[in-house]
């Protein structure tokens, strides 16, 4: 009887990592910077300093000169059902980059890096039974380490191009059990155990260009690659059972750690004033190729009975039945972005912007009426930032000094997911609720 417990704590541990989520790039939630997030991530016609590293990378080029930025952002959940904060960690951390302008043959070309570091965790998955409410979305699925590597040219003066890869951290691990298990003095029982865990990479990649349509308005098409972090993690238990016999349990799993479908976006920039800038973007994302998390498992379970057979009141333990997966249902959306940027103030060296942005996201994941339970509700996102650009600061700096903050708000509205099945044992529920998010960015040019 206790064995069959340690053989289910095993089962357990491993299980703890089996799961996947959804999408798992911070920067399609948040943003990439305070100026981009604050203008409703409507960049890609528009980026074009360490930011563009994400939005397009053909707007590297545009670049004036090397530049190096560094900011902090935090996004705190507050997303419920039935009342109840559901617990969905917060989402921080640093980002940065930098671009590194320059021309060949007289052709102007650049390269960029675009960081992501969180500042909890490089790496996080946490398991959760498909039948248990969890916002599909938004649970976990941000802790993750982004990389971003590019290069851009622009052969003309009116046609820049880019395109690199991007990189997002997984986790792989393995656990080992040995020792002795005493069925009749669990005290007495010496086991050992062996964890071991890596941190992996996937690459995707990512292509961008852009036209100018003269000096007041630009088109820009961004494409970004689909990639799935794959999960693979075993657990073995070999040991002696109270000298009777020796039980050999093995689990393996194969499942997707994170999925992020691949984007397609059309941007444009405008100036239709001088002071006043308004971007637009429209955003197709593939939802309808995601794949249902939920983890695959491969269970070996060898224990010879003892001779004479098992004393009375000890039975081993069967093999699990498999999970019944029930396939989750999502569709392709359209994801329109709006910013705006208003040179509020012009003085010397200094310039003072204000900028507002709205985006809509229409939930993809299909009505949950079955016995799954992948909360998800359609999420409006507004964003305000303030802007403090510096020109030549000091003599020895030939470049500019800006500094960008931004508040960010996206609003859940409450909404009611209705069982089918009057006997589900979840039942009927109400989910909604709200993020924030708050950061700022300084980038310094040279």
């Amino acid at each position: 009887m206790r064995r069959r417990s340690r053989l289910g704590l095993a089962a357990g541990i491993a299980l703890v990592f089996a799961s996947a989520r959804a999408e798992a790039n911070p920067l399609d939630t948040f943003g990439f910077g305070s100026r981009g997030t604050a203008m409703g991530d409507a960049q890609a016609a528009d980026a074009s300093d360490f930011s563009a590293n994400y939005y397009n990378p053909a707007g590297l080029v545009h670049a004036q000169r090397f530049e190096i930025a560094v900011g902090y952002f935090r996004a705190e959940h507050q997303l419920e059902t039935n009342g109840r904060n559901n617990g969905v960690d917060p989402v921080a951390g640093l980002v940065g980059g930098l671009v590194l302008p320059g021309r060949v043959f007289g052709v102007p070309i650049a390269f960029g890096l675009g960081l992501h570091l969180p500042d909890d965790r490089l790496s996080r998955v946490r398991d959760l039974p498909q039948t248990q409410p969890r916002w599909e979305l938004y649970d976990n699925r941000n802790q993750r380490l982004y990389l971003a590597a590019n290069l851009a040219i622009a052969p003309w003066p009116w046609l820049e191009i880019g395109g690199g890869l991007s990189f997002m951290a997984s986790t792989t691990g393995s656990l080992d059990i040995t020792g002795e298990a005493n069925l009749f003095n669990a005290s007495q029982s010496q086991l050992r155990h062996q964890v071991d865990a890596d941190l992996t990479a996937v690459r995707y990649p990512q292509l961008g260009a852009r036209v100018w349509l003269g000096k007041r308005a630009a088109l820009a098409l961004v494409y970004r690659g689909q990639f799935a972090l794959d999960l693979n993690l075993s657990a073995r238990l070999y040991g002696d059972i109270s000298h009777l016999t020796t039980a050999y349990y093995a689990l393996k799993t194969a499942s997707v750690d994170a999925f992020l479908p691949q984007q397609v976006v059309l941007g444009g920039s405008f100036l239709p004033i001088d002071r006043l800038k308004v971007d637009i973007d429209f955003t197709w994302v593939n939802w309808s190729a995601y794949v249902t998390p939920v983890a695959n498992l491969d269970v070996t379970l060898a224990i010879p009975p003892p001779v004479g057979g098992w004393p009375a009141g000890i039975s081993p333990p069967s093999v699990p039945a498999p999970a019944q997966v029930v396939p989750l249902k999502m569709s392709d959306r359209i994801v329109p972005h709006v910013g705006v940027e208003w040179l509020a103030y012009e003085r010397g060296k200094f310039k003072g912007f204000v900028r507002a942005g709205y985006e809509y996201q229409k939930s993809p994941v299909a009505p949950q009426t079955g016995p799954t339970n992948y909360v998800d509700r359609d999420r409006h996102t507004a964003a305000l930032g303030f802007g403090l650009r510096v020109d030549k600061p000091v003599a020895i700096l030939s470049g500019d000094v800006r500094f960008d903050v931004h508040a960010q708000l996206s609003v859940l509205p409450d909404a009611l997911t209705a069982k089918v099945d009057p006997a589900d044992p979840v039942g009927d529920y109400v989910a909604g609720g709200l993020i924030w998010n708050l950061g700022a960015t300084m980038l310094v040019g040279f």
